[in-house]
């Protein structure tokens, strides 16, 4: 039963890495791999000296960093509030559905924003016409989406991180909180002093794992959510849309190779520093 799945992550895993080396070839299709041209770190020094590179770097940690926040913040406060729900078909069903989001996938997601902020047709521009106001066409203002990039984010992830807290919290101990209504603690004080420190190996590491993927952006939200809206992506585009495009508008398949080996280096740092200084911190809450 071992041989079939060592095959498996060989295959699809490991066997794909060998295609790294286009990051530093002037890929030519008609030569093949091994018989382009070396050209060091070229496709790397266009990627930044275009600054595309920074650009995309940003936008992508940025998002990160804010969907880190809201999602994993957002999952602690819901857990924390449905676990003191005394009813127990209630809680189920609002456990239901806060977690319903996390099954719709991310084309219905981009419809219904299309949908929604649709210049001639959308709902939002029909109650404004309805109002006697002028319609907005919110497809030409950047600056408006990184908010609505992260508030569906946090809409679609909530759900399911917060499954995980809620697990953590249902192994406490009940004892310690029978020994906090004898001494006379309130609600807020079982949740700050017993229920988030036990919470707090689960917290870390939800963040050590969302840390190490700071540098990978949800290609499958960015591009249902933005599409190919050229007036956007200075805002919106992120290193895997990037890519993605690049190798269907350019076909330079050295470049993209280079911003994804950038990307996978960086990610593989991130992560390591971030355990290191959890290890010197608290040792038993590290990942390895």
């Amino acid at each position: 039963m071992v041989l079939p799945m060592m095959i498996l992550v060989l295959v699809l895993s490991y066997l794909p890495m060998s295609g790294l080396v286009l990051a530093f070839k002037n890929y030519r299709f008609d030569l093949g791999v091994f018989g382009s041209d070396w050209n060091g770190l070229e496709n790397f020094r266009y990627l930044f000296v275009s600054g595309t590179g920074w650009n995309i770097t940003k936008n992508t940690i940025v998002y990160n960093l804010i969907n880190l926040v809201t999602s994993q913040g957002l999952a602690i406060l819901v857990a924390i509030v449905i676990s003191e729900l005394s009813g127990k078909v209630f809680k189920r069903i609002t456990q239901s559905v806060i977690f319903l989001p996390y099954f719709i996938s991310w084309v219905i997601v981009g419809t219904f924003i299309f949908n929604i902020f649709n210049y001639e047709t959308g709902v939002m521009n029909n109650v404004l016409k309805t109002f006697g106001m002028d319609p907005v066409n919110v497809y030409s203002i950047p600056g408006v989406w990184p908010w609505i990039i992260c508030i569906f984010n946090a809409w679609k992830w909530v759900g399911y991180n917060s499954i995980i807290y809620i697990a953590a919290i249902t192994n406490i101990d009940t004892e310690c909180y029978e020994a906090c209504d004898i001494d006379g603690a309130n609600i807020f004080q079982k949740i700050w002093y017993i229920t988030l420190p036990s919470m707090k190996p689960t917290i870390i590491t939800m963040v050590l794992l969302q840390i190490g993927r700071i540098l990978r952006g949800d290609f499958e939200m960015f591009y249902q959510i933005v599409g190919n809206n050229g007036q956007l992506f200075d805002k919106t585009d992120v290193i895997d849309t990037y890519v993605f495009r690049s190798l269907l508008t350019n076909s330079n398949l050295g470049m993209t190779a280079a911003a994804t080996l950038y990307q996978s280096v960086l990610c593989f740092i991130i992560i390591m520093v971030v355990n290191h200084i959890v290890k010197k911190v608290e040792a038993d809450y590290a990942l390895f």
